[in-house]
């Protein structure tokens, strides 16, 4: 199925452990899609794990820590997470948080505390979930000697994209883009009329329609989607998406070659 709306899913802990997110997630086959949502005051605790992490708010407001660098993020700004990054995203105290959520897929979406070894094999968020239900730590022995997350010489990872939240579309179409090893994210407005179109797409693509509305077709499969619809291309599948009702915004998590050939070996 490649058309989903966050509030129709289930809604997920991938980490009970070490955070209160919860949301949906869409497994690719090079990619995987989450809507984090935390409440007022709460979040993850500073952890970090093997594979890239982009993210890009919804709505509300994240203390966002990647490295040693502590800011106050919203919509507009895209946070980059490199792998092993010590990194921790919270509510602040005024309201919940929601944002997208991509990693790559040479890890699961298990998280590493701070203080923690990596453990031999990457978890399953059954596994986890388990342990954690019946009271048990799923995280290692506390070996912060051991840790392989990087707290240092990281540079920015924080790109301010738009002017906020309620920041108005561009008056023709504009395209920002954010070049990853494993992930590339595009913010994309568009005017009313514009059309994409692939007979066979390059790369695996997680679509978000963040405001205004689009015709879209995906290997045959046609929808009118708006705000809040998410899209899932495949590698290799026909798509097409056309603006319409005035202008619309929309972003992008799409594979790299790189990531693309350490997931086929």
């Amino acid at each position: 199925m490649p058309y989903y709306r966050f509030e129709n899913m289930e809604q997920l802990r991938t980490n009970p452990h070490l955070s209160s997110g919860k949301g949906a997630v869409v497994n690719g086959k090079f990619l995987t899609l989450r809507n984090n949502n935390k409440d007022a005051g709460t979040g993850s605790q500073l952890h970090y794990h093997p594979n890239e992490l982009m993210i890009y708010p919804i709505s509300g407001k994240i203390n966002s820590v990647v490295g040693k660098d502590q800011r106050i993020v919203e919509a507009g700004t895209f946070v980059h997470v490199p792998p092993n990054a010590r990194h921790s995203m919270k509510a602040c105290e005024d309201g919940p948080i929601s944002y997208l959520y991509c990693k790559d897929n040479t890890w699961t979406l298990a998280g590493i505390a701070a203080d923690e070894a990596p453990p031999d094999e990457a978890p399953s968020i059954d596994e986890l979930t388990a342990k954690h239900d019946a009271g048990i730590y799923p995280g290692k022995e506390k070996m912060p000697e051991a840790s392989e997350a990087v707290v240092e010489g990281l540079n920015n990872c924080f790109y301010q994209l738009s002017e906020g939240p309620d920041a108005p579309t561009q008056s023709t179409r504009a395209i920002k883009i954010i070049e990853g090893h494993r992930i590339n994210f595009v913010l994309v407005d568009s005017p009313d009329g514009r059309v994409e179109k692939m007979n066979a797409a390059p790369h695996e693509r997680f679509l978000y329609i963040i405001s205004g509305a689009a015709d879209s077709e995906i290997e045959g499969e046609k929808k009118s989607v708006r705000s809040g619809d998410l899209l899932h291309v495949p590698k290799g599948s026909s798509y097409s998406l056309m603006t319409k009702v005035g202008p619309t915004r929309y972003c992008y998590f799409e594979s790299t070659d790189f990531l693309e050939a350490q997931i086929k070996e």
